[in-house]
């Protein structure tokens, strides 16, 4: 392990350990006081923001973006702050926290027995929507993360999400695309974010007027098993409760081959997620590079 691999992962342990006890609104200013700092400093992940804020808001003019920016950092490091806490949240705090529009669309799906695949973008804190889904709900759900540098980071991350009541499998290895669709099959549930993807398999969508690649996993999962696949929305408001949408089910088409298929219900996914994005731009946390004509030869690199 390199000794920056050290020092990431000695970070984040310390958030898990120090931010949970810090009181709420010390928590916050916390975040708020990181955020602002990161900003001012106009590192690559500040200024990649603004690139995408740009296609977010064509016509912004920089003052704008720089504001929206600042926002979005802010919207990001509460993310951070409520995620180092949530594992000392009760059962009530969590139930507070949360409020979701349309939910029908999901306990329809899973009253049906089929399953469902919920798909977000990076929109929020989907991790507080997780611990919501599970301890409210009483809904469990399988997710897929990405395997970090280091190992003990990832390790991290499972076990937070595990605690939080979720089935973590991991991106890599090959096999997480049949044990999603087994539980998919039992009727489970499977959550996934997925508005960038990270393999060299993407489906390809019109995304704000440019072509970007998102995962194709989702709209396979429900084409290969039958499960709803239901678009999701997260945002933040001003006060302490995040907020959120289920957006109707994507449908399956009734001709063209499975790719074909699975183009066409990946972009109405894209579709719904600019929606979600382009109301509350500033809770879209996409520092790294997505569309098409900003990635390199390391494609989706800062």
């Amino acid at each position: 392990m390199s000794a920056q691999e050290r020092l990431t992962d000695a970070l984040y342990g310390a958030g898990w350990s120090t931010v949970k006890k810090l009181p709420e609104p010390v928590a916050a200013r916390l975040g708020r006081t990181v955020a602002d700092l990161t900003w001012k400093r106009r590192g690559q992940g500040v200024l990649r923001l603004e690139r995408n804020y740009a296609r977010v808001v064509p016509g912004a003019s920089p003052e704008r973006l720089a504001a929206l920016s600042r926002a979005g950092m802010r919207s990001y490091l509460r993310y951070w702050m409520e995620s180092f806490r949530l594992p000392a949240w009760s059962r009530d705090r969590i139930a507070a926290g949360v409020t979701v529009k349309d939910l029908h669309h999901l306990t329809e799906a899973m009253d049906a027995g089929k399953g469902a695949v919920v798909a977000l973008p990076h929109l929020a804190n989907w991790d507080l929507a997780g611990a919501w889904l599970t301890t409210e709900l009483g809904i469990p759900f399988t997710t897929v993360a990405e395997r970090l540098k280091p190992e003990t980071l990832y390790d991290r991350f499972v076990a937070y999400r595990e605690g939080l009541g979720m089935e973590v499998l991991p991106h890599t290895g090959g096999a997480a695309f049949g044990t999603l669709a087994r539980r998919l099959r039992a009727g489970g549930l499977v959550c996934l974010v997925a508005d960038r993807d990270l393999s060299a398999s993407g489906v390809e969508v019109e995304f704000f007027g440019e072509p970007a690649r998102m995962p194709g996993g989702p709209a396979l999962l429900a084409q290969q098993t039958g499960a709803a696949l239901l678009p999701v929305t997260l945002w933040y408001d001003d006060s302490p409760v995040m907020r959120g949408r289920v957006h109707p089910p994507v449908g399956v088409p009734e001709s063209g081959s499975r790719r074909e298929k699975a183009s066409v219900m990946t972009q109405a996914l894209a579709d719904a997620f600019a929606t979600g994005i382009a109301e509350h731009p500033e809770d879209w946390h996409m520092l790294q590079r997505l569309w098409l004509a900003d990635l390199g030869p390391a494609k989706g690199t800062s």
